[in-house]
């Protein structure tokens, strides 16, 4: 890989172990742009301070509820249960939807683990199931071959920020007798023709950890129409017990339980959704922009029917290109900019490898894809230096 003629060469270590030559740029040097921050501009201080002043810091308290009743609200939905992370909303909606041991779930193989972990804990098994090469996401055209007479359910997960396809797969899982579990975790306010994730299949989970596009620092959140799933999501995540009976446990359940001081968080970040969109989509625009000409590079899109809310703004690099994600992010990473590879396929990972999946589009998507800095917080000269110093990366990599 060439370089600028005015840097000095340096041996810099990949993510994958290997060393290649590389020279960090010496000139235009800035602050380290990151991939994420918390962007905390509304009631963040104020309900925090009243959860410490007033003593309620547990997991009960009027935040929790009044997080709840919101992001019902914001979803389009009748009930939303607080829970402690996104991967507990996984296994706690998992759960109240009866999944069992011996079940099969199909989930898509391009997805954080947490997606197939939480079917996991249940005692069942993930079918993994491969992208479509236009939006990324699982692809409904390669479900209906993997339904088996153990196969329970399919849990889909908008990627990125876009949603899903979703009236194939509804109609999949009508047909077939099968629960349809929304992940929602990285698209909040996204919206399929029109209608809000997480109010389009059976149930739906969130995730509000530090780098989402609202947070509650960890946090998770369970959507659904359909009060006996909602019911049974509380009594496990409290232990199990019994909601008429204090004290009384009539299964095992677990302490998944969110604090009034997270909720106080969620609650005033909520407040703000329509700027944290706003801002996102901007920035995705501003991307667009300044990366439109410039060779080997190509980003998720925005399909007709939806609204992508941009957790992260994603980009793919040209198979004509000498170098991977890797040196790419190694490169960024010289210029200032912090860029994060896309996770691994799931059937790729040790405890799943023995599977047997087939999922070429997922593992090109990875091999090649690579995400770039958003969030709330950065300005337009951020996101133009970032793409610059991208060009400038891919343009040294054709030399």
């Amino acid at each position: 890989m060439r370089v600028d003629p005015l840097d000095h060469r340096l041996s810099l270590e990949t993510n994958e172990g290997t060393w290649m030559p590389y020279a960090p740029p010496t000139i235009n040097r800035r602050e380290l742009i990151p991939i994420s921050n918390p962007a905390l501009v509304g009631n963040e201080l104020k309900y925090v301070t009243d959860c410490v002043e007033t003593s309620w810091v547990s997991s009960l308290g009027k935040y929790v509820t009044g997080f709840e009743e919101a992001f019902a609200t914001f979803c389009g939905t009748s009930h939303a249960v607080t829970c402690s992370n996104g991967t507990t909303a996984l296994h706690l909606a998992l759960l109240a939807l009866g999944v069992q041991p011996g079940d099969e779930i199909i989930v898509p193989t391009l997805t954080y683990v947490a997606t197939a972990n939480a079917v996991m804990y249940c005692g069942a098994k993930p079918v993994f199931v491969d992208s479509e090469l236009e939006t990324w996401n699982m692809d409904p055209t390669r479900i209906e071959a993997l339904i088996g007479p153990n196969t329970k359910g399919i849990v889909v997960v908008h990627l990125f920020g876009h949603p899903v396809d979703m009236d194939p797969i509804m109609a999949i899982a009508e047909r077939r007798g099968l629960f349809v579990l929304e992940d929602a975790a990285e698209a909040p306010g996204a919206e399929y023709k029109g209608r809000r994730v997480g109010s389009i299949g059976h149930a739906a989970t969130f995730s509000f950890f530090g780098n989402k596009i609202i947070t509650t620092g960890e946090g998770g959140m369970v959507t659904t129409n359909d009060l006996a799933i909602a019911n049974e999501v509380r009594r496990l995540k409290n232990h199990g017990m019994d909601p008429h009976r204090k004290y009384w446990f009539t299964t095992v359940g677990f302490n998944y339980r969110l604090t009034n001081v997270a909720a106080a968080l969620g609650l005033a970040q909520l407040e703000k959704i329509d700027w944290h969109l706003e801002q996102r989509r901007q920035i995705a625009a501003w991307y667009r922009e300044f990366l439109n000409g410039v060779s080997g590079v190509t980003w998720q899109p925005e399909l007709a029917w939806a609204r992508h809310v941009w957790w992260l703004f994603t980009v793919q690099l040209s198979d004509h290109l000498p170098v991977g994600r890797f040196e790419v992010m190694a490169a960024l990473k010289h210029r200032g900019v912090e860029a994060r590879q896309i996770v691994y396929p799931i059937h790729q990972l040790p405890p799943y490898s023995g599977c047997g999946a087939v999922c070429p589009v997922a593992e090109s998507i990875v091999e090649r894809g690579l995400h770039l800095p958003t969030w709330g917080g950065l300005t337009r000269d951020d996101v133009e230096y970032v793409s610059r110093a991208l060009a400038a990366c891919l343009e040294a990599a054709a030399i």
